[in-house]
C-alpha cells in the first residue's frame, strides 16, 4: 500500500498598491476558503497588505494569481513571495487586526 504525500506549499505575501479600506482583506478570506486555503491576511501599518496562506500547490497557485489582481475595489501594484516551509499548523484562513 502506498501513501500519497500531499504536496504543500506555503507563501508569506506583502501586497502592496490601493489595498486598504477596499475589503481586501474580507475578499481574500473568502478567496482562502473557496481554495481550502489556511493561513491569515491582516493590514501593515506601511498601507501594504500581508499574507500568510498554506494548502496544496495548485491551491496557492491560483491564491496567489487572485491575489496579484484583488477585488475590483483594490489596485494591486506588487505581490512579494516568500516561500516558506509548509508548518502545517492553521486548521482555517483568518483576518489578523
Amino acid at each position: 500500500m502506498s501513501i500519497t504525500v500531499h504536496n504543500s506549499r506555503r507563501v508569506h505575501l506583502v501586497i502592496s498598491g490601493r489595498v486598504q479600506g477596499v475589503f481586501f482583506r474580507a475578499h481574500t478570506k473568502e478567496q482562502a476558503d473557496l481554495l481550502g486555503i489556511t493561513g491569515w491576511v491582516r493590514n501593515l501599518d506601511t498601507g501594504q497588505v500581508e499574507v500568510v496562506a498554506e494548502s496544496e500547490s495548485g491551491a496557492i497557485d491560483r491564491f496567489v494569481d487572485w491575489c496579484r489582481r484583488g477585488p475590483r475595489s483594490a489596485s494591486v501594484s506588487q505581490v512579494e513571495i516568500i516561500d516558506e516551509s509548509p508548518e502545517g499548523n492553521f486548521s482555517s484562513f483568518s483576518i489578523r487586526f
